[in-house]
């Protein structure tokens, strides 16, 4: 066994176990053997502009050379940091937005959490705590983020979970309403992701964000918008907030806002939430991270949204949804493939039981292409918005022959 202890993966497996990625471009990435793989998850749903960007490296070679980090505590801040915050609150799906910088999707969602608490603390009323989410449901590892994930293998073994937080079955309004109506006057907010990423890619049904956005008006909660993945560009607009037409109170993102260059995530915050927290001009945020706001970061997330705007990707991602679904629906037969959904650039098919998701990722890794196992269930695909028709079908065709040797 090697040093590295492997997120997600097997500490008892060996070093042959795992694929040395050394290098990338475009949609492609090489092995230390020379092996080249289409890479039909953009690594791990983030490499929204692809491989080997040269302005994103250039960009944080410059700013390494001229302040490589500072940090934004108390009475510091930094041009970068700045910029990324203007230019992210003129993006965000609510007026008077303002910004608060993490170093990945589960600080983030940590954050949205403790913010959303601690505002109606901030207004008077701290017995709203509790905090809605959904199953199935994926925002992240730390331990509030865990705690609102609605996927229970991942919070098998790690002991007691954050308190006050419910889970109700996705899409079921219902549902939602028993718990607003049993925990009336205690609901903080409800945490969702438009788009269920990592605990499957279920788009919403019909309206089911919209009515998640008029219950928490109603009873005076807060609407988090899980946006890790469906963020910059991924279904087609800045935020799959615009993309639906529904106004969160709080937005979490990571992942598309560098491209993965650099660690860097966030939230937006609405004026329902920052305005009680600067009620009090006395009152301190006592919640931050060693890098919020980290110069090099911001300046590899100025760079990386500059090219997804002059290269219109955004406008790149239905169209991948357009060729990659038909191929991708055309392997469902009832029978091996039960299943194809998604939107715009991110899809999954589901799998018969006895076809293992698992023994077809490493089918198509013989044949040149990565995607993502969920379970054993079902394999996910969210290819860079730079992906080219003709490694699409590569793609499609991979999946097909993967399926039939498995099957």
């Amino acid at each position: 066994m090697g040093h590295f202890l492997h997120p997600f993966a097997r500490p008892a497996a060996g070093p042959e176990a795992f694929i040395s990625i050394v290098r990338g471009e475009g949609s492609t990435v090489w092995d230390d053997l020379g092996n080249a793989y289409i890479d039909a998850l953009a690594s791990l749903w983030y490499c929204n502009v692809g491989h080997g960007r040269r302005e994103i490296a250039s960009a944080m070679a410059d700013q390494i050379a001229t302040l490589e980090v500072f940090h934004t505590f108390d009475r510091f801040t930094n041009p970068p940091a700045e910029a990324l915050c203007d230019r992210l609150a003129a993006m965000a799906p609510m007026e008077g937005a303002r910004v608060f910088l993490t170093s990945g999707g589960s600080e983030s969602v940590d954050t949205a959490i403790k913010l959303a608490r601690l505002a109606h603390v901030m207004a008077g009323q701290p017995e709203k705590t509790v905090v809605v989410s959904r199953v199935p449901s994926y925002h992240g590892v730390t331990y509030g983020a865990m705690s609102a994930t609605g996927l229970p293998l991942n919070q098998a073994g790690f002991g007691p979970l954050v308190p006050d937080v419910v889970q109700v079955p996705k899409d079921d309004l219902d549902a939602m309403d028993e718990v607003l109506e049993s925990r009336a006057g205690e609901v903080a907010a409800i945490i969702t992701e438009p788009v269920i990423g990592a605990g499957g890619v279920y788009p919403p049904a019909p309206g089911y964000l919209a009515g998640l956005r008029e219950r928490c008006d109603r009873h005076g909660a807060f609407l988090i918008f899980d946006e890790v993945i469906c963020g910059f560009g991924r279904l087609g607009s800045w935020f799959g907030a615009l993309h639906y037409g529904v106004r969160p109170d709080l937005l979490t993102f990571a992942k598309g806002a560098t491209s993965g260059y650099a660690p860097l995530g966030g939230v937006l915050v609405g004026p329902a939430v920052h305005e009680p927290l600067a009620s009090d001009p006395t009152f301190v945020l006592r919640h931050g991270y060693t890098y919020s706001g980290h110069p090099t970061s911001c300046v590899a997330a100025l760079a990386n949204l500059a090219l997804v705007e002059e290269e219109d990707l955004m406008a790149r991602a239905p169209a991948i949804g357009a060729r990659l679904a038909p191929g991708l629906d055309a392997l469902v037969d009832g029978d091996r493939v039960t299943a194809c959904r998604g939107e715009a650039a991110v899809w999954a098919l589901d799998f018969a039981p006895a076809i293992s998701a698992v023994d077809v990722r490493e089918e198509l890794l013989t044949r040149g292409v990565i995607a993502r196992p969920i379970g054993t269930g079902t394999l996910a695909f969210c290819p860079p918005l730079v992906i080219t028709d003709a490694e699409i079908d590569k793609v499609i065709e991979a999946v097909g022959a993967s399926v039939a040797a498995v099957g």
